[in-house]
């Protein structure tokens, strides 16, 4: 059975950056500014609390796991009034070891492991838009182990560890987003595969890119009439029925183009377009320029970041 969630993740490319230890004891408090990128924590024994902005405030307990796709500002602290310590975690440099806050001796009255990693798609803005911008979760100790094989990864230097941290971030993103309580999650993916109907119509649209879909189809998928049905996929996921497959089938194209092993006329047919002119006239209109130029452009950065 196609799995939406699986194909969104696999195309984000996560790749894991960074993992610390962090700890804090007595008067303490930290406020990281924006980041951007995802971030993700696992309590491993005590208590904190956390602010994300935006969001209300939430006390985190032994085997609570928080995952931000985007990551907020957000002010993490103990429960006695501090001084706030500013981070900005896009200049700060990565620290060495255990990090810290508050009082620097004695136990510590929480330990936790966090981090953040990256997604190696272009597209990701788009995807993660459709992910609730915080996701607590409670009572999953896998999600605490996974957290700490991706530390111990992490701060080594053993054959193939860019490669595994790739597959541990892949698997804590799904572990976390099929744990997290969709049904109260904001408009997005989460809200529409929680929903039986929309889920099925969505398993449609990823499970045969190629088709040639219409309101109707997708709403006999869902077994619902179509202006129901039109109105229930926009209330969940966000976005209209036809504006969600398009992003996905150029999300697509552009991963295919920029794989460059695959000629124009076959990538169009893959995404459903029944010949090249027609998808590069599409293509050009939702990313600004056409697939020929973007596939240059796509190798042109690749060889420069490859370069030393």
């Amino acid at each position: 059975m196609p799995d939406p969630l699986t194909d969104v993740i696999q195309l984000l490319r996560p790749r894991a950056v960074f993992s610390k230890e962090i700890s804090g004891a007595g008067r303490w408090a930290v406020r990281y500014a924006e980041f951007g990128q995802p971030g993700f924590c696992a309590v491993i024994e005590g208590r904190c609390r956390l602010a994300v902005e935006g969001e209300a405030a939430v006390v985190l307990e032994e085997g609570d796991f928080v995952l931000l796709p985007a990551t907020p500002a957000f002010t993490m602290s103990g429960f006695e009034p501090a001084t706030v310590l500013n981070i900005d975690p896009k200049t700060a440099p990565p620290p060495a070891g255990e990090i810290r806050y508050g009082r620097q001796h004695g136990p510590a009255d929480v330990r936790q492991f966090g981090g953040w990693f990256s997604f190696g798609s272009p597209d990701a803005a788009l995807f993660v838009s459709l992910l609730p911008r915080m996701i607590h979760i409670r009572g999953v100790p896998r999600l605490a182990q996974l957290v700490h094989l991706v530390g111990e990864e992490a701060t080594g230097e053993n054959i193939g560890r860019d490669l595994i941290l790739e597959r541990f971030a892949e698997i804590l993103l799904i572990e976390a987003l099929r744990a997290a309580p969709a049904r109260e999650a904001q408009p997005g993916l989460l809200r529409g595969l929680a929903d039986p109907r929309i889920a099925a119509a969505l398993r449609g649209m990823h499970g045969d890119i190629e088709r040639a879909w219409t309101i109707p189809e997708l709403a006999s998928e869902a077994a619902m009439s179509r202006s129901a049905f039109f109105d229930r996929f926009l209330r969940l996921v966000g976005l209209r029925p036809m504006e969600y497959l398009l992003a996905w089938r150029m999300a697509v194209a552009k991963n295919l183009l920029r794989d460059g092993k695959m000629a124009l006329d076959e990538v169009a047919m893959r995404v459903g377009y029944g010949s090249a002119s027609t998808f590069s006239t599409a293509f050009s209109r939702h990313v600004g320029l056409p697939p020929g130029r973007f596939m240059r452009r796509s190798n042109m950065q690749s060889e420069a970041a490859s370069t030393p």
